[in-house]
């Protein structure tokens, strides 16, 4: 099986858990800076968050074709690449939300949503190679569990 061998079951379990750990981390650290009510940033982490899955399943499906159609391999280089694309898209998405549902600026919420990259650029990067190499092992080990049976 190989790595974009992914059917939809497993990209919503991989989106799911990528947004809850990042919740878990996030919403504390920016109810904080913004001197908001964890509950308010808490809903609005969770629009994000509802948006982010559904962009992430998308997103990831084409740029696996985009592997499959140019024979790329998960290097470093390409990894990068991948996270920034994801990222910039969701720029195109989360900003307009964080103006309304702060009741702020578009360069205001910008600026919120740079301190979000900052935060999710190296997070895409290490969740994604995390779940690739343990999803990795669990394949291998079902491969030898069928081969001993």
């Amino acid at each position: 099986m190989h790595a974009t061998d992914k059917k939809l079951a497993e990209r919503v379990l991989h989106a799911v858990l990528y947004e809850v750990c990042a919740m878990a981390l996030l919403v504390p650290l920016a109810a904080l800076v913004m001197d908001k009510d964890i509950v308010h940033m808490g809903a609005l982490a969770l629009m994000m968050s509802t948006a982010a899955m559904l962009w992430n399943m998308v997103f990831n499906a084409l740029f696996e074709r985009l592997e499959r159609r140019f024979g790329w391999r998960r290097t470093a280089s390409v990894r990068c690449l991948h996270a920034l694309g994801f990222e910039g898209g969701l720029v195109v998405l989360l900003v307009p939300l964080a103006a309304w549902w702060l009741d702020s600026s578009y360069w205001q919420a910008f600026l919120l949503d740079l301190g979000f990259f900052a935060f999710f650029l190296p997070y895409t990067y290490v969740f994604n190679w995390l779940y690739d190499h343990l999803r990795a092992r669990l394949v291998a080990r079902r491969r030898l569990a069928a081969v001993v049976e």
